[in-house]
């Protein structure tokens, strides 16, 4: 395509642009089908034994320091081999895993799965989100935000559902098995022959960016680390409050699930209640990520972190299918008030010269709350053999952490 067909904007780039929610939709769907099976059937179908809580949190451990390191990286090589290139090896990286689960002979296997999962989530989503940005205009960072988690924590929360339902019907491994490779393979595909590379349009945002005068120096990956995990107040808040919003994605993911069950829920009804926190989550960032770019992030951040914080302090002192539908509805809408925003809200103070690099920073700082929560919450349950002490963690640091954004970031943010 040549320079003068290329225009910011999300009507201007639809076609494009709905490729990339397909692709997002593909990537939410993948990692969505580990978030009940996996836990749930741990000890009877994945050989770990009963109580085992922190080989439990082992596979979340490792998924969340390979995705971290991969949005760190994933960024520069875009700016180098390009978007579609990366987001190629994202879904070629990914083909084992159905393997790997259909024949696994013990947890092990679950945790070599776990991290081309990683490698494939740091790799496609940040693509899929690198993407729209670049095709959108500079005033829609909220709308994208929204609508990419939207598509990407809808199928999450659908994966859940339906992965339950293959695992009655052909069993856990075959389940498991059947969904990620068509869900796979159907990514990798339509990566190939769909998606067009996206960097002629970053270059033009930069060019914009010279032209209205604004700072476009070089800066090396080092020096944008430094700046957004150290100097720069507002990142450094952004960037924690991150990594801290994932302790609650990381007890969805790993503890409820076990929670629901040792209170003689079945595992359509577990899936069913936490695909509610998913679906809640994507649906309403239709609605929160497109609000910011109107009243600003902070406040929607800092309100989603006390939603979540209340939220998950409040499951393990109710007992009822209802009630506890109702909570995971209150934590999915305080994710879809921060998770969007957060992002969006790095992107405003980033350049766009160097937008990709400190969004993977961010990206890196946020997923490698799933290793840090998860393993805090494995030793503290392993020590006590006390399920309910991970929620108080989780719903103490989300409320400190809000507090944390309130005071960093300026007023009006």
């Amino acid at each position: 395509m040549t320079e003068q067909h290329i225009s910011h904007g999300i009507l201007s780039n639809k076609h494009q642009f709905g490729l990339h929610l397909v692709q997002i939709f593909l990537v939410g769907l993948t990692i969505g089908m580990t978030r009940v099976a996996v836990p749930g059937l741990a000890e009877t179908d994945f050989g770990l034994a009963d109580q085992a809580f922190f080989l439990l949190t082992s596979f979340v451990v490792a998924f969340g320091i390979v995705k971290a390191i991969m949005n760190l990286f994933a960024g520069k090589l875009s700016e180098h081999y390009g978007r579609k290139q990366v987001l190629i090896w994202g879904w070629l990286i990914a083909i084992p895993i159905p393997f790997m689960l259909l024949y696994s002979p013990n947890w092990n296997w679950i945790i070599g799965a776990t991290i081309l999962l990683g490698f494939n989530q740091g790799m496609c989503w940040s693509m899929a989100l690198n993407s729209k940005l670049d095709l959108a205009k500079t005033t829609q960072k909220g709308l994208v935000n929204g609508v990419n988690e939207f598509s990407g924590y809808a199928a999450v929360g659908i994966a859940g559902v339906i992965t339950a339902y293959f695992v009655e019907l052909w069993g856990a491994k075959e389940g498991l098995f059947i969904f990620s490779l068509i869900v796979i393979l159907s990514g990798l595909l339509l990566a190939k022959l769909t998606i067009v590379e996206t960097l002629p349009w970053a270059q033009l945002h930069v060019q914009q960016a010279q032209t209205s005068g604004q700072d476009t120096s070089h800066q090396t990956l080092s020096q944008l680390f430094r700046t957004a995990s150290i100097e720069n107040k507002p990142l450094v808040a952004l960037n924690q409050a991150g990594l801290v919003e994932k302790f609650t994605d990381a007890i969805v993911w790993i503890f409820l699930p076990v929670y629901f069950l040792s209170q003689n829920l079945t595992l359509i009804q577990a899936s069913s209640i936490i695909a509610v926190y998913g679906i809640v989550w994507g649906a309403s960032q239709l609605i929160t990520g497109p609000l910011s770019d109107k009243i600003g992030r902070k406040v929607l951040i800092v309100w989603g972190m006390v939603f979540c914080g209340l939220g998950v302090l409040a499951i393990p002192y109710t007992s009822d299918v209802s009630l506890w539908t109702l909570e995971a509805a209150f934590i999915g809408f305080g994710m879809a008030m921060l998770y969007p925003n957060l992002g969006a809200a790095v992107g405003d103070f980033a350049p766009p010269q160097h937008r990709a690099s400190l969004i993977g920073i961010y990206r890196f700082w946020r997923d490698s709350g799933y290793a840090f929560g998860a393993l805090a919450m494995g030793i503290m349950t392993q020590w006590s053999q006390n399920l309910i002490l991970p929620f108080w963690f989780v719903g103490v640091t989300m409320l400190l952490s809000g507090i944390v954004v309130q005071l960093s970031l300026p007023k009006k943010s």
